[in-house]
């Protein structure tokens, strides 16, 4: 019986429409979570987190450069006041973006809420989407900036723990561009299951909508504007994810803020959606059938001759996307509707590359070209395997257990190998609590078994007859305990490598099979009904479950799916499809692997008569036919059969050999594209500069925005007099440097001696860019202030005070008190002594005790000295170094500057950070930090050279500017007066002095891209890492090169960074592959992971409790609290390029000594410790007389 003596089944949605009638699903959400390098805000209530911002967000009529997230549904634009002032009790005194606004509590664990910065071209684009869509009659806007807020299955403050397991889910994006924001707020299907949360003894309903909050006038501050999208009325909440202002149910889009003028909140201004057919023919007589409860009745499965009767209903599904109706065709004989799609001359590019498209009276379909099948709208080639891959989402209680189990975007993978039908599904991180009660649920994959089962003659599988675009729906009802399991699946289509894709979504239950246990699935049939967009099925199945004490117990299941789809109903062809089928389903097998918790399914599927196929059956339709897994098997009379390779493939059918496309047609993918082969078809991507234009296949050139500053294009005067600042666009603005004049692009040296800027009695020398002002002979100070008298030194005045108490002889210093001992000039000396107990110990030049230099009665230790006379006071000339203030700085590299970042204890001044030291056009990657001469070194790869300078002001120098590649990482031994560098180009870690000379290759075998390097001078011991795409690793050896051996070496990607922190002795490194932030204690080899979900980190530096690494993606120096496995903070220099190397320099230089600290160890020329004594080590020029070499020992 055809399907149009069946009744026509009318969609009042089509093709043009249907992604606006239906609500919006989870994965149509911008992408959030770990995967898209989210930050998580801390668990529990009311818990705040201030975001600042790399580019502004406008709010009415304000500007914010952060923004403060809030555990309970909104974001703030100042930090929010607690939440009894403002639950019930709206509108608050502060600014807020109120997404969802309620008591809400994420401390469970499950509950869950992300964040981040976003200026990907993705999400962009998709910001631009609904903005431009809500806003159809303005002009198209494009977004530079996102901030997306997602609140993930957050739960209800309850006073007192519920069984109630109702958790809202939905999310925030903030877009903005240079003059606007625009909120956009999506709430899914299903996304919001409570309405109101506790507030004291009563409730509140949540609310939504923006707020002002405060607005200060002349004498008194009152309420600014308050914009709410929902009432008090709980249902205008339930509501949210029905209705709409941007024509996509569930999305809504505000303008909520513009420079210069700001009115109030402007909602998007679409919301009608088309809930009706569109204008038809009139219709004499329509029977329309309503359901309240989604329950359908199937026929029951008999062994015999079964009679087929055509469905009659369709079960009330508000969440479909067609509304369904039926028509009574015994009373017209018209069209129902009529579709009005267009012609294929404008909709080509909506059919699959391996389809052509045909116009008809009423609109256009696409067909599947010989050779392929599909639906037109994706074709695969005949007899080529497919694979499948997706997320599983979705939480499952097993037997009576009261917690339900997490799927969080677990992998699935599925192949399938078309030509026998034989299908299998691997599903990941499966925990052991669960992976066995699963077992039974082999057809969880299954609808990829039905999509390419084998076919009988005159028969089609699934993917033939709608391709890889639909729904399906499944409800499992497990005997004799009637647990009930939904499975929800979005089949999404094909991606550009080929793979179908699959979104699954698990709730319910499923009685428990003891760990230990195997399942056998007995083999089944299946009975699929098919009419328009809508196939239903359904099936009972046994299966044996053989426990561990070797008993046996058989269990069944019912089975009841739909599979909803749309499909083009301007050809035949989709009517010709036999409105039964049968899936035949056996040699079921069924696997947990509890070492590598994977769940495994494979099972052969068969698609045919209801009534049981032929009596000889043929081997294309059994799968024993021998074929190569890349052919297609051809059925002829009886047994006969032939092999044929499939399209994209060459051989007899036996044996097949992929085509190469590329190679034997290079011009096929035009102009400006590169050609990929794949197996069995080609691909093609435009080269860099190009995008697809609107025909989706030829590549056009892309209007990329150049940094001129970035790329030396600009026309500014050169580094040392002015700065290049890029604007956005291809903008960018020039101006002199502190000391020039004059309009950027031509800058003049200021002569400041001739405005008297020095005292009188000092000396003025003008240099480019500064000057320099000296005290003349005889006088004293700092150039800006001279006096013949000296005035006291800190050293004076903290001896002088001690010696307060004068007795008959002059002054008497207080028995058993230590005195400082300042030189000549004022300062204390390096080593100070105890005069009554006879310690000894170096103190730096402002007289702190320099930790792990104390000795004992009767020695003294080794002191460097400071220096003697003052430099002379006076800017310094650039490029230059700013004398940085007292304390712990953090020191990061960036393109042609090393800038700095003040500590107060752990946490970043921000306020306080500047760039200390300005090289322009110069690339420095490495920075280390000496902290008794308080240097900062660094790597630089134009040159190539090793520089250093001081951080209390001079000029940069030059230490290695020969016989370099590509130095990367630099590491400093205070205590030897030693640097170690790594060199990627040559391969190699070297040694020298601080001032360059003495160098010593140390490490020149075994190495590809060596990078991060760190020394642990106390213990004598160096580390690195080898970012070695193919085989990374971080090694470790003594400081001489000896005893070299590999730490890590597994679960390696990118390992840019390494740090050691001597206190806790951990080595830790972060991976830019992995996106892992790990330690471990490189004695022990317990290895641990801090934090996971990182993005590009490159350098990393550890204080204390902290870690602070540069990340490349967000142009951040980024905090991670080693304790708590978290990011607590983030820093963004007002130069938004690249972040490269890091390192601390310490207020006071670390405690420890090694053998080498003191008179060179005794060598004569390079020391170099270890971890029992030190080796002495001639440099490579040998040429050095009177050098001797020793090994290790003392």
């Amino acid at each position: 019986m055809g399907w149009q003596k069946q009744g026509w089944l009318v969609c009042a949605a089509f093709l043009g429409f249907v992604s606006s009638v239906a609500s919006i699903t989870r994965d149509d959400l911008f992408p959030f979570g770990p995967s898209a390098r989210d930050q998580l805000l801390e668990p529990g209530t009311d818990q705040t987190h201030r975001l600042d911002l790399s580019k502004p967000v406008l709010f009415y009529d304000g500007t914010f450069d952060s923004i403060f997230i809030n555990t309970n549904g909104f974001v703030a634009t100042t930090e929010p006041t607690a939440e009894s002032t403002y639950l019930a009790s709206m509108p608050p005194k502060f600014g807020m973006i109120a997404a969802l606004q309620g008591d809400l509590d994420t401390s469970d664990g499950v509950g869950k809420v992300f964040f981040r910065q976003d200026s990907s071209r993705e999400v962009l684009r998709q910001a631009a989407e609904h903005i431009n869509r809500a806003f159809p009659e303005d002009d198209e806007v494009e977004p530079t900036h996102a901030v997306v807020i997602t609140w993930v299955d957050v739960a209800s403050h309850e006073p007192q723990p519920t069984q109630d397991e109702k958790r809202n889910t939905f999310q925030l994006v903030i877009a903005s561009l240079e003059k606007a924001s625009y909120a956009i707020v999506l709430y899914t299907r299903d996304g919001i299951q409570f309405f109101s949360t506790p507030v004291q003894s009563s409730s509140a309903t949540m609310h939504a909508g923006f707020s002002k909050g405060l607005v200060r006038g002349f004498l008194f501050s009152s309420q600014g504007p308050y914009y709410r999208t929902t009432t008090d009325d709980e249902s205008s909440v339930r509501d949210l994810a029905k209705e709409t202002n941007s024509g996509l149910r569930g999305v809504y889009v505000y303008e909520i803020g513009t420079s210069p003028y700001f009115s109030n909140v402007a909602p998007g201004e679409v919301t009608d959606l088309p809930t009706e057919e569109p204008p038809q023919e009139e219709v004499p007589y329509v029977r329309r059938h309503e359901y309240t409860e989604q329950h359908l009745e199937y026929p029951p499965y008999d062994a015999g001759q079964v009679e087929v009767h055509p469905i009659q209903y369709q079960p009330h599904q508000p969440e479909n996307p067609e509304v369904v109706v039926v028509v009574d065709d015994t009373d017209l004989n018209v069209d129902v509707f009529r579709y009005n799609l267009g012609t294929c001359a404008n909709n080509r590019n909506k059919c699959s590359q391996f389809a052509d498209c045909k116009d008809y009276s009423s609109g256009y379909c696409c067909h599947c070209r010989p050779g392929f099948y599909g639906n037109g709208i994706q074709c695969v080639a005949e007899g080529k395997p497919q694979r499948m891959n997706g997320k599983i989402h979705g939480r499952v209680s097993v037997g009576n257990s009261p917690t339900p189990l997490e799927f969080a975007s677990n992998d699935l993978h599925s192949y399938i190998v078309v030509n026998d039908g034989r299908s299998y599904v691997a599903i990941s991180d499966i925990p052991y609590a669960l992976g066995p009660s699963l077992l039974p649920l082999s057809a969880l994959g299954g609808v990829i078994g039905w999509a390419f089962a084998l076919e009988q003659p005159g028969f089609k599988n699934g993917f033939s007859i709608i391709g890889g675009e639909f729904t399906r729906q499944a409800e499992v009802t497990f005997l004799p305990g009637n647990e009930k399991l939904t499975i929800t699946q979005e089949f999404k289509g094909i991606d550009e490598h080929d793979h179908l894709i699959v979104s699954t979504n698990l709730k319910g239950q499923v009685p428990e099979v003891p760990p230990g246990s195997t399942v056998q699935v007995e083999p089944y049939s299946e009975i699929y009904q098919y009419s328009n967009n809508l196939i239903t099925s359904s099936s009972t199945r046994g299966y044996t479950v053989s426990m561990p004490d070797g008993s046996t117990e058989s269990r069944t299941h019912q089975w009841r799916q739909t599979i909803t789809f749309q499909s083009c109903q301007h050809s035949e062809p989709l009517r010709e499809v036999k409105p039964t089928q049968m899936l035949s389903v056996d040699q079921i097998f069924v696997m947990y692997d509890a070492n590598n918790e994977i769940l495994r399914y494979a099972m052969s599927n068969k698609i045919g008569d209801v009534n049981g196929g032929q009596t000889e059956e043929n081997p294309c339709f059994t799968g024993r036919h021998g074929c190569d897994t890349n052919a297609v098997c051809r059925p002829g009379e009886g047994n006969q059969f032939t092999c044929q390779c499939a399209t994209g493939f060459s051989g007899d059918g036996r044996t097949c050999y992929d085509i190469d496309e590329c190679r034997e047609d290079p011009q096929i993918c035009g102009g400006n594209a590169i050609c990929n082969n794949q197996p069995g078809t080609f691909r093609c991507e435009c080269e860099d500069g190009y995008q697809f234009g609107s025909d989706g296949r030829t590549c056009v050139a892309v209007d990329r925005s150049v940094d001129h500053c970035e790329e030396g294009s600009h026309d500014c005067d050169v580094p040392e007099r002015a700065q290049c600042s890029y604007t956005g666009g291809s903008n960018f603005i020039c101006t002199c440097l502190e000391g020039f004049i004059g309009d950027g692009r031509i800058c003049q040296d200021i002569d400041e001696c001739q405005r008297g800027r020095c005292h009188q009695d000092a000396m003025c020398s003008n240099t480019q860019g500064s000057f320099i002002c000296q005290c003349r002979p005889g006088y004293h100070g700092d150039g800006f202030y001279c006096s013949s008298e000296r005035p006291k030194s800190q050293c004076e005045t903290h001896r002088d005070n001690l010696l307060g108490t004068y007795g008959p002889r002059g002054p008497r210093p207080p028995v058993g008190q230590y005195i400082p001992a300042c030189d000549e000039n004022g300062e204390y000396e390096p080593t100070q002594c105890h005069g009554s107990t006879g310690h000894c110990w170096c103190v730096e030049r402002n007289g702190q005790e320099i930790p792990g230099t104390r000795s004992g009665p009767g020695s003294r230790p080794m002191c460097i000295d400071h220096g003697g006379v003052s430099p002379p006071v006076g800017p310094s000339p650039r490029p230059d170094v700013d004398a940085l203030p007292p304390g712990t700085h953090l020191l990061f590299a960036q393109s042609g500057r090393i800038e700095h970042v003040p500590l107060e204890g752990y946490d970043m001044n921000k306020d306080g950070a500047k760039a200390v030291l300005y090289l322009p056009a110069k690339v420095v990657i490495g920075v280390a930090y000496d902290c008794v001469e308080k240097m900062v070194y660094w790597t630089e790869i134009t040159s190539p050279s090793i520089s250093r300078a001081s951080i209390q002001g001079g000029e940069p120098t030059a230490v290695i500017s020969s016989n370099l590649g590509s130095p990367e990482g630099v590491a400093i031994d205070h205590l030897g007066r030693l640097m170690f560098w790594t060199d990627s180009l040559k391969d190699h870690i070297a040694v020298a002095s601080l001032d360059g000379s003495q160098r010593r290759v140390i490490v020149d075998s075994g190495l590809i891209n060596p990078r991060a390097i760190i020394a642990d001078p106390p213990n004598g011991n160096l580390y690195w890492a080898d970012w070695n795409r193919d085989a990374p690793k971080i090694e470790t050896s003594h400081m001489d090169g000896s005893n070299r051996r590999v730490l890590v070496k597994d679960d390696l990607g990118l390992p840019n960074a390494l740090t050691y922190d001597s206190q806790s002795s951990l080595l830790c490194w972060a991976d830019a592959g992995t996106h892992k932030l790990e330690c471990m204690h490189p004695g022990r080899g317990d290895r641990s992971q801090i934090l996971e979900g990182i993005q590009y980190p490159f350098g990393i530096t550890s204080l204390g409790k902290n870690m602070y690494y540069t990340d490349w993606k967000r142009n951040a120096v980024v905090v991670v609290d080693r304790y708590a496995g978290r990011e607590s903070n983030t820093f963004q220099p007002q130069k938004q390029t690249k972040l490269y190397g890091i390192t601390t320099a310490y207020a006071q230089c670390p405690a420890g000594q090694n053998y080498c600290a003191g008179n060179n160890g005794g060598c004569t020329h390079l020391c170099l410790a270890t971890p029992s004594g030190r080796s002495c080590k001639c440099p490579d020029n040998a040429a050095a007389l009177g050098c001797v070499e020793s090994g290790s020992g003392y």
